[in-house]
Parts: C-alpha cells; structure tokens; sequence
C-alpha cells in the first residue's frame, strides 16, 4: 500500500514537472508562432501560420528535450537514460508525431472551424501534451 503510494506520488511529481517544462516549452512555441506569423510569414497568409506553426513546434521541442532529460525524468537523469542518439531520435519522431497532431489539430480548427489560430493553438497543445508525456515515458524515460 505504501510502494503504492509512493509510486503514484512519484508520478505525479513526474507528470507537474513535465507539464511545467510543456508549459514553458508552450510559451517558447507560442511566442515564436505569434512572432513568426506576424512579422516573419505574415505576407504568406495560411501558408504562413502553417510555417510559423512548425518553427514554433521544433523550437518547444528542442527546450523540452534538454529540460526532459535533465530535469523531469529524474531517474533517467541519474541513469544517463535519453542521452543517446538513438533516445534522442525517438524523442524527435514522437516530437514530429506531435507536429503532426498539432498541423491536423491546426487546420481543422483554424481551417475548417474558422477559429483564430492562437485560440486553436491553446486547445491543441494540451491535446499533444499528453500523447508527448505518455509516449516519451513509455519509449525512453522508462
């Protein structure tokens, strides 16, 4: 009863780190998305968003992934676990997966729903949070 205990309250504080450290990744992907859009790809009109969507994405990627290994998984981190090639490569195709998920949730609120970007953006995020967290869990922070 009491390993269980502590195994949930272990992941639990798992999981609040990852969703701080998705959450700030959010902030970096959302600012340069919004930044992007507006002063870089803002003359390529839907294209543009699309574009700004996926800088946005692979630059909360790469933050998350530093701060995943370093700082969230803390027993990989004491293990040395996903600081290999290999780790790294998964963590990017699940990352690229997520990009997925986020251009198709994207355009069907964006596109199809007429809802503004960033608003879509939000509910969207919070759908890959979770296919992020449990995936990379699963296949590399074991």
């Amino acid at each position: 009863m009491a390993a269980d205990k502590d195994r949930l309250h272990s992941f639990l504080a798992e999981f609040f780190r990852y969703a701080f450290v998705g959450g700030t990744a959010f902030l970096i992907d959302y600012g340069i998305l919004f930044l992007t859009q507006r002063y870089i790809f803002n003359g390529l009109g839907d294209t543009g968003v699309y574009i700004a969507t996926a800088l946005g994405f692979i630059s909360g990627l790469v933050y998350n992934y530093i701060l995943s290994v370093v700082y969230v998984f803390k027993s990989a981190a004491k293990d040395k676990k996903g600081r290999t090639v290999t780790a790294f490569f998964l963590f990017a195709l699940i990352g690229v997966i997520g990009l997925v998920l986020t251009e198709a949730g994207m355009y069907a609120g964006y596109q199809l729903l007429h809802i503004h970007y960033l608003v879509v953006k939000i509910f969207v995020a919070a759908i890959v949070l979770i296919w992020n967290y449990a995936a990379r869990k699963l296949l590399i922070f074991r």
